[in-house]
């Protein structure tokens, strides 16, 4: 199977250069018309002899890729299917190429390719077409190579979870906004509507899709899920682990943390280490099958509770460094001081509340903000900033520290690092850095919105936590686990609220999107694996300060050394556990996040890294979140 799909791949991108050069625009049309047909023909199976790519009869449409049979097991999908659906496969390159190229050529306005074509510039002439002959070479050697990596992919697994409970109301989906019952669970008709829709891609179903009759709120542009990227890869390109199941231990564990998360909101991280009702935490947490975020470790303690999955995750203060210094925009002097929400106020803890929340309405109350900006000291002031952030503005801001603190934080590998009559400024220099943040956080929320919408459609937790209380109160039997039914954490909100629902930070509840994977989280891993790139994570960060336990100051932090790389490792893990802080994502939404917003800024720094002229330039080199180094030169990557 693998030899004949690189057969097809490389006759479709040969047709494209052949069809360039061909002489009529007629010649170009048959080619491409020809090469579809073939291409249609494989892709129902005309050649294939690999038994283990056929497509899954029983798939019910569960997602574009099928769903899984088993908790974590890959369906038997045809590969080919869905690349050419998901992906647009290579039909659509070979088409666009070869007709853009017939009619330039027959464009009078347009110079041909061989035509010679100068400007002046003083006293020298430029041949424009070089470099435009440059730059078509740039593009096709990138498109190829993301087009030949992309049909070397496995399809992408899901947990299986939609199929699973397709006969129960797929109660362990995302349907917000959708019509329900009284127990938040979807109306069957009108989910398989929306599925439908999240298959075909096409706007007459999104149109179909049914809301609740009290929907206020709108889906969350699912049909961003089909869109295309130019630079770099786009979202159906990325592969990360399949959500945990609903059943799972795994999942338990980390809706018990997010109940902790929640119940925890308004004691200062200065506090953990003492606070009798962290230790609490600690224990229940501790007790599950599958402890959360249990990382190299035999067991959580106070100062691991919350943090993150890297080494810098676990050095130093619990925010990073990122998120607490002062910086200029341009002439603008900015505190990182935040607007900090009333203590002790949450949301959706009664049954009313949260199944209006559920079904799209408006919500009843507003947050309301205490008198004073504070730094972030706490998960209410923590979740808070993500949820008024815009989407890369926290990786801006680190880009504006390290660029402000001089020439120590450049990466080495910058060709303009000891330069005697040049500075980087277009390319290597600011307006340099600060594109490909924003352009890697872009990128990134597709690779965010193709995983939610179109593989795995999770539900928040929220929604998980209205399982737990009718679970618990007799009214339905759901596969919940017991180590969330045990939970000390569920125990404490029934005997305060009377209810087992999840205590929510923000009176709207989570997105219209689903949970799984976290966009905060893709973009933050795109963002900070740039900014690794650009700077050296060796460096050690100047003056490092930490937030007193009301957040009104800053002081001095001395105990250890923080280097940039572990700051802005930790800044993605503050921005995607923050998220979970305010009780609408788990822990697995940041992590996987991270991890496909990773592949795509390696992506970007692929096609990045065949721009550059400066000769000195030996490739972008930085740690990946597992802490494996690599380095990327000439769109190649090298371990």
């Amino acid at each position: 199977m693998a030899g004949s799909e690189e057969t097809a791949d490389s006759t479709e991108l040969d047709g494209v250069e052949n069809a360039v050069a061909s002489s009529t625009e007629d010649d170009v049309v048959e080619d491409a018309d020809s090469e579809k047909e073939d291409h249609q023909e494989n892709s129902d199976g005309g050649d294939t002899t690999d038994d283990s790519t056929a497509e899954d009869p029983s798939d019910n449409g569960n997602s574009s890729q099928g769903s899984t049979q088993a908790d974590n097991t890959e369906p038997s999908s045809s590969r080919r299917a869905f690349l050419y659906g998901a992906v647009g496969g290579g039909v659509g390159l070979a088409i666009g190429a070869t007709a853009g190229s017939a009619l330039s050529r027959n464009n009078q306005d347009q110079p041909d390719s061989t035509t010679e074509t100068v400007t002046s510039t003083g006293n020298a002439e430029i041949d424009i077409t070089t470099d435009a002959g440059q730059a078509y070479t740039l593009r096709i050697d990138s498109a190829r190579q993301h087009y030949d990596e992309t049909f070397k992919l496995d399809v992408q697994p899901t947990n299986g979870d939609e199929d699973r409970y397709s006969s129960e109301n797929f109660y362990a989906s995302f349907t917000k906004t959708l019509p329900s019952n009284e127990f938040g669970e979807v109306d069957p008709d009108a989910f398989n509507l929306f599925t439908k829709a999240l298959t075909t891609g096409e706007s007459d179903d999104f149109d179909a899709i049914v809301l609740a009759p009290n929907a206020e709120a709108k889906l969350a542009n699912p049909q961003a899920a089909f869109s295309s990227v130019l630079t770099g890869k786009g979202g159906e390109t990325t592969r990360i682990n399949p959500s945990h199941t609903f059943r799972s231990p795994q999942l338990a564990a980390e809706m018990s943390e997010v109940y902790w998360q929640a119940l925890l909101r308004d004691t200062p991280y200065a506090d953990y280490e003492a606070d009798a009702d962290v230790e609490a935490a600690v224990t229940d947490l501790n007790a599950m099958e599958a402890t959360p975020g249990l990382v190299e470790t035999p067991a959580l303690d106070a100062s691991l509770l919350f943090r993150g999955e890297t080494k810098g995750d676990r050095i130093g203060p619990y925010i990073s460094q990122f998120l607490f210094h002062d910086f200029n925009f341009g002439p603008l002097r900015v505190s990182q001081r935040y607007p900090s929400p009333l203590p002790g106020v949450d949301y959706l803890a009664d049954v009313e509340s949260w199944l209006a929340i559920q079904q799209g309405a408006a919500p009843a109350s507003q947050i309301l903000d205490d008198s004073t900006q504070r730094y972030i000291f706490n998960n209410r002031t923590l979740g808070e900033y993500v949820h008024r952030d815009v989407t890369c503005q926290a990786y801006i801001h680190a880009a504006f520290i390290l660029l402000q603190r001089g020439p120590e934080m450049v990466d080495p590998s910058n060709p303009y690092v000891g330069a005697a009559n040049q500075g980087g400024f277009v390319t290597f220099g600011p307006p340099f850095v600060l594109d490909l943040v924003m352009r890697a956080a872009k990128l990134a929320l597709s690779g965010a919105w193709y995983q939610k919408w179109r593989a795995h459609r999770l539900l928040r937790p929220e929604a998980y936590s209205g399982r737990v209380h009718f679970t618990l109160s007799g009214d339905r039997d759901y596969e919940v686990h017991n180590d969330v039914l045990d939970s000390e954490a569920v125990s404490r909100l029934l005997t305060t609220n009377e209810t087992a629902l999840l205590p929510v930070a923000y009176p709207e509840g989570s997105p219209t999107h689903p949970s799984f994977p976290a966009g905060h989280a893709n973009i933050a891993g795109a963002c900070v694996t740039v900014l690794k790139a650009l700077f050296d994570e060796d460096a050690v960060f100047p003056e490092p300060v930490v937030a007193t336990r009301n957040g009104l100051e800053l002081v001095t932090y001395s105990e250890t050394d923080l280097t940039v790389g572990d700051e802005l490792n930790k800044l993605a893990s503050n921005i995607s556990l923050g998220r979970d802080a305010a009780g609408v994502h788990y822990r697995q939404d940041g992590i996987q996040g991270l991890e496909a917003g990773e592949q795509q800024a390696i992506s970007l720094l692929q096609d990045i890294s065949r721009t550059t002229s400066e000769a000195g330039f030996d490739g972008f080199s930085f740690t990946r979140f597992d802490g494996s180094a690599i380095r990327i030169k000439d769109g190649q990557i090298k371990t």
